[in-house]
């Protein structure tokens, strides 16, 4: 078991503003999917859209989950924080451009999401990367004990999303869709169902 090495104040202080920022992620996919249920007709939504909302907000949970591992970090520099912050936001970028303010001159969900799949998929590929920096920077030991698994599947959904940002066959982008929410979902289960 290893051991949570305290730095509680740097710990708190990083902790509570990566908060906000998740909040503020969680807030803008619930509003999203509020919305689509509100006015169905607003319009023709579509089920690789409503999938990546449903994966992004379970991966934010589970990003603030496995942030408690954050207290491993014995010294906290800038360059770590801004990193972590980094991370945070880039969720919340990926959830603006999944959900934005206004669909704007799009017909429908699926029209949007295709104009910007690029930004969508190329932020995921990032997310997936940071992630890895993320392990990393909680030492060594803590990324070994994922196993050879762990950068392997990080790798594959990143190369994935960046294939994503060019392929526009639906079948792949539903297909890919469902892969990365069960691998998703199986890694909570597997590796995070328990903080320890």
């Amino acid at each position: 078991m290893e051991t949570i090495v305290p730095n509680a104040g740097a710990f708190l202080h990083v902790r509570v503003f990566i908060g906000i920022i998740t909040g503020l992620c969680v807030a803008r996919l619930l509003n999203g999917l509020a919305n689509m249920v509100q006015t169905p007709r607003r319009e023709h939504l579509y089920s690789v859209h409503i999938g990546w909302a449903l994966f992004l907000l379970l991966a934010v949970m589970h990003f603030w989950w496995f942030e408690i591992g954050l207290a491993r970090i014995e010294r906290w520099t800038f360059g770590l924080y801004f990193l972590v912050v980094a991370y945070a936001s880039c969720f919340f970028f990926t959830c603006a451009i999944l959900f934005p303010d206004k669909v704007g001159e799009n017909a429908s969900y699926r029209d949007y999401f295709h104009t910007r799949q690029k930004w969508f998929y190329g932020l995921l590929a990032t997310l997936f990367c940071i992630d890895m920096l993320d392990t990393a920077m909680k030492g060594a030991e803590h990324f070994r004990s994922f196993g050879a698994f762990y950068p392997l599947r990080q790798t594959v959904l990143a190369a994935l999303s960046i294939a994503a940002m060019w392929i526009r066959a639906p079948r792949f982008h539903i297909a890919f869709m469902m892969v990365a929410l069960a691998a998703e979902v199986f890694w909570i289960l597997d590796q995070f169902a328990v903080l320890d």
